[in-house]
């Protein structure tokens, strides 16, 4: 019996780990993947073999790649968000109106999820595409959401991520941190200083819904050179015209 419970839940795992590796390898030969998990040729054959039938892994002669499934999957996971349907007009607007990087994130488990990203005339290459996972302590748009979450929630976030460092300036003192989250509140908006991504600033709100959660948060990102002055005084009204107008639609849906 213990066998029978444990043994599905083991081939699961070596299943993702598959599809996590031809993600990571941008595509791989049995060998390869097997090498890389180290894990019997036979092993990984037979997990590829049903990964394909069932559509989730297309074969292109000897190579493998995770298939188009995901997307799919992807699109049906963003769907379900409603503030997604609802915030991702004005995103494209503030992306027009700023020139640089407008993103809407929300927490799932514990961590940051990019679910919509626009870019401006002048915005920089950043890697905020959808289904990017961040941590929350880490970024403006985090930030913004973990300033309004409930103490208990945090604490168990931060007991089970840590505060891992991402540069230099991540704020991985927990007394810092709450500090931060505490002018955010007063402040109503956050902000990354190269805390992420070195040389990038991020401005953020927290999106709430009409019972007052914070259900996620929407930002503008650029280099720190530009992002600054009167125009970071711009960004920041252009962030709480989108929060607004997006509160208000989540009010009345």
């Amino acid at each position: 019996m213990t066998r029978d419970s444990t043994t599905p839940v083991r081939t699961t795992a070596r299943s993702l780990d598959i599809i996590d590796t031809l993600r990571e390898l941008d595509g791989a030969r049995l060998t390869e993947i097997s090498a890389h998990l180290d894990l019997p040729d036979s092993t990984v054959h037979n997990h590829l073999r049903t990964l394909v039938q069932r559509g989730y892994v297309v074969r292109d002669g000897n190579t493998y790649h995770v298939s188009l499934q995901f997307l799919d999957l992807g699109e049906y996971a963003r769907s379900r968000r409603k503030v997604y349907e609802l915030a991702s007009s004005e995103i494209d607007e503030l992306a027009a109106e700023t020139e640089e990087s407008a993103n809407l994130l929300v927490e799932e488990d514990g961590t940051g999820v990019y679910i919509y990203n626009a870019q401006g005339g002048n915005a920089i290459p950043l890697d905020t595409h959808p289904g990017k996972r961040v941590s929350l302590h880490a970024t403006a748009l985090g930030k913004a959401i973990l300033a309004f979450l409930p103490e208990s929630r945090t604490d168990a976030i931060f007991e089970r991520t840590g505060l891992p460092a991402r540069t230099p300036k991540t704020i991985t003192d927990l007394d810092e941190l709450r500090t931060e989250l505490a002018t955010v509140r007063e402040r109503g908006y956050a902000v990354d200083d190269e805390e992420r991504v070195r040389g990038v600033r991020c401005l953020a709100v927290a999106i709430k819904n009409e019972n007052g959660q914070v259900i996620g948060a929407i930002s503008v990102s650029g280099p720190v050179s530009r992002i600054e002055g009167e125009f970071r005084d711009r960004l920041l009204d252009d962030l709480r015209r989108a929060k607004n107008i997006i509160e208000l639609k989540l009010a009345h849906a």
